[in-house]
């Protein structure tokens, strides 16, 4: 059900930022996409995203300085593609689940569809988290925009539940923000410990059902 997986990504980019894409051979265009992102997000964890330059960039992906400006002009583009692709794929969850009445069990199916997310989309997610400094202002506008768009989703959910549950819903929903990006935040924590992401999903939504139902 997901908008976006690891094989229907690469599409949405080619297709979304067609216009600064040079190179139009649809099949080189994917495979290549993949390389450059997924060198992005190895070098962002080694040396960080600032100290990493197009060159290294190159180097990772075996694609020529040339090769690599069909693609991306900048690491600046290169970042506002990162946080398209999360802001896109978190829009598109709470229209999957319009059709569900109840209020929380469409909340219910809205967490765990996001927690789901941002296990296939980690690195992505992570990034945007981590690397928001780097976006430029108008695009980390967008980015927090999106998050406040999530969380007034659920806070709308809260406010429909009957009995409402204590405390104010805008502050119980971004607690429950907090929740879920807890699990593509620190990933390491929870890798450790061997918690598969059902198990985190589960316990999440038992903790939320506990105070909200």
């Amino acid at each position: 059900m997901t908008p976006l997986n690891g094989d229907t990504i690469w599409a949405y980019i080619v297709d979304h930022h067609a216009e600064r894409i040079g190179v139009k051979r649809r099949k080189p265009a994917l495979e290549n996409m993949e390389k450059i992102f997924g060198a992005t997000f190895r070098l962002a964890n080694e040396v960080g995203f600032r100290a990493m330059s197009l060159r290294d960039l190159c180097r990772e992906t075996g694609l020529s300085m040339g090769g690599l400006y069909g693609y991306i002009e900048s690491k600046d583009q290169l970042a506002e593609m990162i946080e398209d692709v999360v802001r896109h794929a978190s829009q598109e969850l709470p229209r999957m689940f319009q059709h569900v009445q109840a209020p929380l069990e469409r909340l219910e199916s809205l967490v765990r569809a996001t927690i789901y997310l941002s296990e296939i989309l980690q690195p992505w997610f992570y990034f945007v988290y981590m690397d928001s400094r780097v976006l430029s202002f108008e695009q980390r506008g967008m980015a927090k925009n999106s998050e406040l768009s999530i969380q007034a989703e659920i806070a709308d959910m809260i406010s429909q539940l009957a009995p409402v549950p204590a405390g104010k819903p805008d502050l119980l929903a971004a607690h429950i923000v907090a929740m879920f990006q807890d699990w593509y935040i620190k990933r390491w924590k929870y890798r450790a410990a061997k918690v598969h992401v059902d198990d985190f999903a589960d316990s999440t939504l038992a903790m939320i059902r506990s105070h909200l139902s």
